[in-house]
């Protein structure tokens, strides 16, 4: 019976319930998560891409549904949501659903992205090819964003300062911990790469009277932060140009903040990406790197096969911390600090999914049921992986010395330096 097959795909001890279209049930009465197989093509899907992809495109194509909180599903599925299944499962979940579903011809979602027309844009992080990855997930919709994002816009992990703090004093504190880090003071310049929407330019501007100029591959992006920046009156601090950070010209800045933008570099791009920044900054001028990193060095860097490549982050990376500080070493930076947002990552993505919820038929009719499904299941999964230290989130701290080898930070960090 097909809701037995799939059971034990999941694990009969994940606690969960299953119905499907053959009227077979299985898992216990009275669970409060159910996952219904409604269409014999979730189980081609599933015959055809055993484990975390399969059961992927089965959900976002609409074939299959969670009833119950998908956060609840996705922890109780844990092992597959963070290590997908292990080859001898996908095997013997292709015995137990038999030959047919193999041979039915069930398209991807259109929401997947497919892998030989980005290859058609070169090798992986060429330019060409980076603005079209950036452009499948950030060019989604503006309006979509302010609804899962908040006030803020702002897409990165935010710094929690108490237990009941708000997100958007969360994200603030993000920002403000960022501008101290690096020093800021009315006067200097300020180069932020991969900047969104312009939150930490207009943060830097408004607070710490620095000029700012900041950089993204999202048209989209670059439009709504201009348009923000106009109406805070900040025009003649901050600007925002929809440009690759490796096309910027400037050079002399006191700062660099790059928040959330290593992930899309690439560990072959890495000595480059590091050694491009250190090149604009001035003698003793500081760059925050803020990104997610993998616990160890032992995980891959690069799965190209599962959900989060195909469907959120196209060529994503993920390296370690200690990786990334010694390619900044390597360049010259020299670390003055380094600390791991892990939990406080957890917390920005459940006050996202609660965004979400809330505004989930709005959200619908805007970007079409599988984008916002994707973004469901993806954001749920993303929590459950912060939790059980499957991935992480540094900031590093580094300074170019000036000629003299002084750093010019201060011997203690500030009190309020965590």
């Amino acid at each position: 019976m097909l809701a037995s097959i799939f059971e034990k795909i999941v694990g009969p001890e994940a606690n969960i319930a299953f119905q499907a279209y053959d009227g077979s049930k299985a898992g216990p009465d009275g669970a409060d998560v159910t996952l219904e197989v409604k269409s014999p093509i979730a189980v081609a899907y599933l015959a055809q891409a055993p484990g975390e992809l399969g059961l992927a495109r089965a959900y976002v194509a609409g074939h299959m549904d969670v009833h119950g909180d998908m956060y609840t599903l996705l922890d109780r599925m844990w092992n597959i949501t963070t290590n997908d299944l292990t080859t001898a499962g996908k095997l013997a979940a292709v015995r137990s659903l038999g030959l047919k579903p193999l041979l039915m011809r069930v398209p991807p979602p259109p929401q997947e992205v497919r892998r030989s027309a980005l290859a058609r844009l070169g090798s992986r992080h060429a330019k060409q090819r980076d603005a079209e990855a950036i452009h499948h997930h950030y060019d989604v919709s503006n309006r979509f964003y302010e609804w899962v994002l908040g006030p803020s816009m702002a897409y990165t992990c935010a710094v929690y300062p108490s237990e009941g703090a708000t997100l958007e004093e969360a994200q603030y504190a993000k920002f403000d911990l960022v501008a101290r880090k690096l020093g800021l003071k009315p006067g200097m310049r300020l180069l932020d790469v991969g900047c969104g929407w312009g939150a930490m330019a207009m943060h830097a501007a408004r607070h710490y009277g620095v000029k700012v100029l900041g950089v993204t591959l999202s048209r989209q992006q670059a439009e709504w932060a201009q348009r923000a920046i106009a109406e805070a009156g900040l025009q003649d601090l901050a600007e925002v140009r929809h440009m690759d950070y490796r096309d910027v010209t400037e050079t002399g800045f006191d700062a660099v903040s790059s928040i959330g933008l290593t992930e899309h570099i690439g560990k072959d791009n890495l000595a480059s990406y590091f050694s491009f920044l250190y090149g604009k900054l001035k003698p003793g001028g500081r760059l925050l790197n803020h990104c997610i990193t993998r616990p160890t060095g032992t995980e891959k860097t690069f799965n190209k096969g599962g959900f989060i490549n195909r469907y959120v982050f196209p060529d994503g990376e993920l390296e370690s911390v200690g990786h990334l500080i010694r390619q900044m070493e390597d360049t010259g930076f020299e670390i003055h600090h380094q600390e791991n947002l892990r939990q406080h990552y957890a917390r920005t993505l459940r006050h996202w999914c609660d965004n979400l919820d809330a505004n989930w038929t709005e959200a619908v009719q805007e970007v079409g049921m599988g984008t916002a499904r994707v973004w469901a299941l993806y954001m749920a999964g993303c929590i459950v992986g912060f939790e059980r230290n499957k991935v992480q989130l540094h900031q590093v701290l580094g300074v170019r010395l000036d000629d003299a080898g002084q750093a010019g930070v201060p011997l203690r960090p500030a009190r309020d330096w965590p």
